[in-house]
């Protein structure tokens, strides 16, 4: 198993319920296809570098997993149809 870290950006207009519900979510996604969270994240409200969709916040995480080598594909796949996220970015520990 490798480890990854996921950076996760939702959206700041909804709220506190669907916010943790997509956060949820993602991790759901993460232990669907055979990873363990190391770390679930804590989402921090930031000032987004630039603007994503007329927004110019948004709830950040830093999710740390350990998942065989094709689970990050398969957790992208699923991440890019689910609604109130706005950016994600899925690396490899170490690189």
């Amino acid at each position: 198993m490798n480890k990854y870290e996921m950076t996760l950006v939702v959206s700041a207009s909804i709220d506190e319920e669907e916010r943790n519900a997509a956060f949820d979510k993602v991790r759901g996604y993460i232990t669907k296809n055979g990873g363990n969270i190391n770390d679930p994240g804590t989402p921090e409200k930031k000032k987004l570098a630039y603007e994503i969709q007329k927004m110019d916040e948004g709830w950040y995480a830093f999710i740390k997993f350990e998942a065989d080598p094709e689970a990050p594909a398969l957790i992208e796949q699923e991440i890019r149809i689910t609604s109130n996220i706005l950016r994600f970015l899925i690396v490899r520990e170490g690189e």
